[in-house]
């Protein structure tokens, strides 16, 4: 019964959520921080499973061989944690793609754990292979250490809280807990809600201890918020807000130096750096490489504009691209735009000194819907893009509804780009993360029309873009994940997280 009564709980938190409907808080919760509302604290309960589980296929396709794909290499941050385990996007070329082997689909086991109506977008795994997310809630912003087996988790902290008032849809609101980085001596970075940067240290044993705070509201507008960190290749942290001011931070000094781009561009996704100094981002109007004079101030090398398009598209937070700057080799640098009828993946040269900066643009996806505000993966010479067109909130995929399909491989060519494949697997708002040990990329899919809203991990042929494998997840509001990533850990088990926890599917 207590199981019962929770799931329901969990479940119409979540549905009243996604409608912008702050849920009443239930007499059991305490969140331990006076004037926040209470909200459904699960520890140690799987995600809620429903009857209608029964009604859905649980495995389609058949186990796969390894076949390793080859790829250029990633040099490694010495200011981060060894790639793969840094970021949300895996290393400082924000690649999505794993050097280990993922789930092959051979008796896939699948286990979960519930936080509330908690989402762990952002994920690293530290030198203990524990992970660490930064996960979002009604309730603000909490940094949480979680067994990688079991998924209990083994401490948390609350990094800043949610101004309920602002009239913000947490659901959509980026502000202040989205992205972080781990560093090699297990520190976390992260932006907080009031325009700061903390610093947490995860100790051996697990627990975590708060360090050093740099407040940078004084830089930024009475309205604006930080959406992102990131750090070069001199140990600067980068820092960039939604109203496009861009600064660095000296932490051993505290000196901020700050760049404003021009006005009403904004900026709604993370940062990408490499080894020759380059800091990349995507503005909603351009593509930017900075560097940094040698005081620190951010200077422009290069900003190409790209064909914003005319409106928001249904699936994305903001009018113009939804990607984070994918690096590929010591050559070039992708992103996709928000043009129409047709998004187009872009290759451009990122070197500093080159005339023609411009490789490919090249279109993609369905006409008339398509667009993606999930990062590109970096799949050898090639990216992979998935359509997230239509998805406007979690009720765009309940009641056997979901997203325009697609899924396409863009080859990089010596000349230009060519589509090589498009799969038809509707994958509404997954970050895709490929794994380079067995040729497999991964999203997180729902198909169209089953009433009671199956949801899937997949995994797609990098080589031939067919679908290899399904595996049923679970049915319900509960399974969708509303813009996390899929992560692989250093044993490669895969996890994604859900509005109300964590799923790790591996191999049984």
């Amino acid at each position: 019964m207590r199981m019962l009564r929770v799931a329901a709980e969990v479940i119409a938190a979540a549905l009243a959520l996604s409608l912008g409907v702050l849920p009443a808080a239930p007499a059991h919760a305490d969140l331990g921080l006076p004037g926040l509302p209470a909200l459904p604290t699960i520890p140690g309960l799987p995600i809620p499973s429903l009857p209608t589980d029964l009604l859905a296929p649980r495995f389609t396709g058949a186990p796969v061989t390894a076949q390793p794909l080859d790829a250029p290499p990633i040099p490694q941050n010495p200011y981060l944690a060894p790639n793969g385990r840094s970021s949300m996007h895996n290393d400082p070329y924000s690649s999505d793609a794993y050097a280990v082997s993922g789930p092959l689909g051979r008796n896939l086991q699948v286990s979960t754990a519930s936080y509330g109506v908690r989402e762990c977008a952002t994920m690293a795994f530290d030198s203990h292979d524990r992970i660490v997310g930064l996960c979002g809630g009604l309730e603000g912003f909490t940094l949480m250490v979680i067994d990688p087996v079991t998924l209990r988790a083994v401490s948390q902290l609350q990094l800043s809280q949610r101004d309920l008032l602002s009239g913000a849809n947490p659901l959509t609101d980026i502000c202040g807990g989205t992205y972080f980085f781990l560093d090699g001596q297990d520190r976390a970075y992260a932006t907080t809600t009031d325009s700061s940067i903390a610093e947490v240290t995860v100790n051996a044993d697990g627990s975590l201890t708060r360090g050093r705070t740099w407040l940078l509201a004084t830089h930024l507008g009475a309205d604006d918020c930080l959406v992102a960190t990131g750090v070069d290749w001199a140990g600067r942290v980068w820092w960039f807000s939604q109203q496009g001011t861009v600064g660095t931070l000296d932490r051993t000094t505290g000196l901020v130096r700050a760049l404003e781009l021009p006005e009403g561009e904004g900026i709604f996704n993370s940062v990408s750096t490499d080894e020759t100094g380059g800091v990349y981002f995507v503005s909603t109007h351009r593509s930017y490489r900075l560097d940094a004079a040698d005081d620190g101030t951010p200077q422009i090398t290069w900003a190409i504009p790209y064909d914003r398009g005319s409106v928001k598209k249904p699936g994305m937070l903001s009018q113009g691209s939804g990607t984070s700057p994918t690096l590929i080799g010591e050559r070039w640098i992708a992103i996709a735009d928000n043009a129409e009828p047709r998004s187009h993946v872009i290759v451009y040269d990122r070197r500093k000194g080159v005339a023609d900066r411009e490789h490919c643009s090249i279109p993609v996806l369905a006409p008339g819907a398509s667009t993606t505000e999930n990062s590109l993966v970096a799949a050898g010479e090639s990216l992979i893009i998935e359509n997230n067109y239509g998805y406007a909130g979690v009720q765009s995929t309940l009641l056997g509804k979901t997203t325009t399909p697609g899924v396409s491989r863009v080859m990089i060519d010596p000349e230009g780009c060519h589509v090589a494949w498009t799969n038809p697997t509707s994958a509404p708002t997954s970050v895709p993360k490929a794994s380079l040990g067995n040729g497999l990329v991964y999203v997180y899919s729902k198909p169209k029309g089953n009433l009671v809203d199956p949801w899937y991990v997949t995994a797609i042929d990098i080589r031939t873009g067919e679908t290899r494998w399904s595996r049923l997840t679970g049915t319900g509001i509960q399974w969708n994940n509303h813009y996390a990533s899929i992560y692989l850990g250093p044993d490669g088990a895969l996890y994604v997280a859900t509005i109300v926890g964590l799923i790790r599917v591996t191999d049984g």
